[in-house]
C-alpha cells in the first residue's frame, strides 16, 4: 500500500517541478526598466530628419506584455519665406521644439520563438501627445502654422508602430534597437 502512494505522489512532485520549471522560464521579467535612447526621425513636416533624445520606463502588466510611459525631445530651426502689401517680403527664422509624451505598449516574442536569454525581441505600439513650441523672428506676422498639409498641424496626438531587439550585456544592462514608423532609436536598457 506504501508503494501505490509512494509512485503517484512522487509523479505529481515530478510533474509540478517540471511545470514550475517550465513557468520559470518562460515568464521572463521584462519591467523595471529604464531605457535610454538617440534616435533619429524623419518628420515631412521639417522636410529632413534629425537627432531625437528618448526615454521610457516599462512595467510588467501581463506575461510577455509591459507598459512604459515615455518621453522624446527633438527641436529644429529653419526659416520662412513671408510678406504681404505692408511689410516686405524676407526670410524669417524660426524654432520649434516638440517633446511627446506617451505610453508604449510591447509584446515579447522571446518564448514563442523559443529565443537565448541574452535576446529580446518584441513588436509595439505608443500613443501620445506631441506639446509643440514655436518661436519665430520679431516682426513676423504671417500665418505661423506653415505646415498645413501635415497631419501634425492638426492634431498633436501620434500613433506609432515599433519592432524592436535587446542584446543583454549582464543581468543588468542591454543595448536595444527599436526601428519605428516614428522615431527609431538605439540605446541603452537598464533593468532594476
Amino acid at each position: 500500500m506504501n508503494k501505490k502512494i509512494t509512485i503517484p505522489t512522487l509523479l505529481l512532485i515530478m510533474l509540478c517541478s517540471i511545470s514550475l520549471s517550465a513557468q520559470n522560464k518562460s515568464s521572463e521579467k521584462y519591467g523595471n526598466t529604464l531605457n535610454l535612447g538617440l534616435g533619429l526621425g524623419y518628420y515631412s513636416y521639417a522636410g529632413y530628419s534629425m537627432p531625437v533624445l528618448h526615454a521610457d520606463f516599462e512595467f510588467d502588466v501581463a506575461r510577455n506584455f509591459t507598459l512604459a510611459p515615455s518621453i522624446s525631445y527633438y527641436a529644429y530651426h529653419s526659416n520662412y519665406y513671408w510678406g504681404n502689401k505692408n511689410y516686405p517680403y524676407r526670410y524669417y527664422n524660426y524654432t520649434q521644439t516638440v517633446i511627446p509624451i506617451g505610453v508604449k505598449g510591447t509584446y515579447y516574442l522571446d518564448n514563442a520563438l523559443k529565443l537565448n536569454s541574452k535576446w529580446d525581441l518584441y513588436l509595439a505600439g505608443s500613443l501620445g501627445v506631441a506639446i509643440v513650441r514655436s518661436t519665430w523672428d520679431d516682426g513676423y506676422y504671417g500665418d505661423r502654422n506653415i505646415y498645413r498639409n501635415s497631419y501634425r498641424s492638426t492634431t498633436p496626438i501620434y500613433l506609432d508602430i515599433h519592432a524592436g531587439a535587446e542584446y543583454h550585456i549582464s543581468q543588468k544592462a542591454g543595448i536595444f534597437l527599436d526601428l519605428s514608423t516614428g522615431v527609431s532609436t538605439i540605446g541603452l536598457a537598464v533593468h532594476f
